[in-house]
């Protein structure tokens, strides 16, 4: 089970719809300035001066988010990266999921040396260990231990030594 805190809003409202009554209008419309931002930047210092200072997000050194790659739009802060990790083209960082009866929040722990694909998308409350490689276009559904390779959607996880 990944990481998650579940909240549900009075009467069984569906919150996607009550957004603003989970995130603040302001931070979410602040978040999605800096983050469009950061999505052309072609800097990966700039872009993780951006995502550090402005977004609250823990950036190792070394770490490069390429072009498009959008980290969470409501709870950048609940993302760490750490150091000397790709974050390939078009990726999605979700660190919230809403449902019609309830809205989780978890965080996003990714280690120092993973490689992570172009076209991923990793879901809320997971964890990719130290020198993980995640392959294009992977669903992130459970965590990724250290060490290994993740692929495909469903997501397959093999030690390094069965890469080929």
């Amino acid at each position: 089970m990944r990481r998650t805190e579940r909240y549900t809003l009075k009467d069984g409202a569906n919150p996607l719809f009550h957004i603003y009554k989970t995130v603040s209008f302001w931070k979410t419309f602040k978040n999605t300035a800096v983050i469009e931002l950061g999505r052309f930047v072609p800097f990966a210092r700039l872009k993780n001066l951006l995502y550090r200072s402005l977004l609250h997000m823990k950036i190792g050194e070394g770490t490069a988010f390429a072009y498009k790659v959008v980290p969470d739009i409501m709870f950048p802060e609940q993302i760490s990266v750490g150091r000397n990790t790709i974050i390939g083209y078009n990726t999605t960082i979700l660190a919230h999921e809403y449902l019609t009866s309830e809205y989780r929040i978890g965080p996003v722990v990714i280690g120092d040396n993973v490689m992570i694909g172009a076209n991923c998308t990793i879901l809320p409350g997971i964890e990719i260990g130290d020198g993980a490689v995640v392959s294009a276009m992977t669903l992130v559904n459970k965590d990724v231990p250290p060490g290994t390779f993740a692929g495909g959607n469903p997501m397959i996880i093999k030690p390094v030594s069965a890469r080929s």
